[in-house]
């Protein structure tokens, strides 16, 4: 003869199940949240792609570490870019660089903040942020960036007009 379940027993077991429940989504939720609010403290401008204009025209919000971190393209692969006037070239991670199919060309030693490095020249067929693309950019492949974030230098921004006010910076392809 099976046994009887009290019913009051299948009640809690239920409550408690739901309780679990319960917990788990909402430690889910939270999870998502705090996942969305990191992203956008580091890099506020994201969703920049979305918002291509073509219009040769980008405005980039200052994250909170009061950098321009931005989305954008290499030869039509997506990368982060961190805009960095005191580099010389783009300075692409050797991690990335292998995935992009970069060559490397001729060592080369630079200075950086950590010291005396070297380098290897590489060109870039296409560099693109944002409404903003240029052919042809001179870049250096960096054995020594531990991250996946390009630093976006002045062989891409030097075509460019750059204007910063309040946290915000304006980068626009001159008018001939």
């Amino acid at each position: 003869m099976a046994a009887e379940q009290d019913p009051d027993s299948t009640r809690r077991g239920l409550a408690r199940g739901m309780h679990y429940m319960t917990w788990i989504v909402l430690l889910a939720l939270l999870t998502f949240y705090f996942n969305d609010f990191v992203g956008e403290q580091r890099n506020p401008n994201r969703h920049l792609n979305l918002t291509d204009s073509g219009s040769g025209e980008v405005v980039l919000a200052r994250n909170r570490a009061g950098h321009y971190v931005a989305p954008g393209r290499i030869n039509g692969e997506p990368v982060t870019f961190l805009l960095d006037t005191g580099a010389t070239r783009v300075s692409v991670p050797e991690s990335l660089a292998d995935r992009l199919g970069l060559r490397r060309g001729a060592e080369q030693r630079t200075l950086t903040a950590n010291g005396m490095i070297s380098v290897y020249a590489t060109r870039l067929d296409s560099v693109k942020l944002g409404g903003i693309e240029l052919r042809d950019v001179a870049a250096s492949i960096n054995p020594f960036m531990p991250e996946e974030t390009v630093l976006l230098g002045m062989s891409f921004m030097q075509h460019l007009e750059l204007q910063q006010r309040d946290g915000e910076l304006t980068l626009r392809i001159p008018s001939r």
